[in-house]
């Protein structure tokens, strides 16, 4: 029997692959490079690529035009402190990208600085921090969007907001 590594996969991961479908691959390029200041690695007319060290993650464009977003909720990155989501989000401003930020929002049954910005597409990315996690839920939830309530110190609170914007 193979031993199990400590993220729960039998084997030892290189990295995550989250592969979006986008309307115009140029202006999602110019976006990502932005989002996550490196070039991309390959580029096709209906395709493209970032192998980012950091977090490790194999991330593609794929020219498929679409109506409306799918399945996907959005996408995100969880760093170590506050301090780290206010650096990642003044590199994103100094990119020309509009953050849109949420701090000590109970999101996911968990306390929460984050930031937000939006891609040509529509999806949104998140970088965020857990402050404090395992809220207990306290009425019943399709999520963590607006019908879920949380107990925090002993007080049932509205849902959270930490949900992609609907505009």
């Amino acid at each position: 029997m193979n031993p199990v590594t400590q993220s729960g996969f039998p084997v030892a991961t290189l990295k995550a692959h989250i592969g979006i479908n986008v309307r115009n691959v140029e202006a999602s390029i110019a976006f990502y490079r932005k989002l996550f200041g490196i070039e991309p690695s390959k580029v096709r007319s209906d395709y493209a690529k970032f192998d980012v060290a950091n977090p490790p993650l194999n991330f593609t464009l794929n020219r498929n035009p679409v109506d409306k977003g799918g399945a996907l909720s959005h996408m995100g990155i969880q760093v170590g402190s506050t301090a780290d989501v206010m650096a990642v989000r003044e590199r994103w401003v100094e990119q020309g990208l509009v953050a849109r930020d949420e701090f000590g929002t109970d999101c996911c049954y968990a306390i929460q600085d984050k930031t937000w910005v939006k891609d040509p597409d529509g999806n949104e990315w998140e970088v965020f921090v857990v402050l404090r996690d395992q809220l207990q839920q306290v009425a019943s939830s399709s999520g963590c969007c607006p019908e879920a309530s949380v107990e925090i110190d002993g007080r049932a609170k509205a849902a959270p907001s930490c949900c992609p914007s609907a505009d």
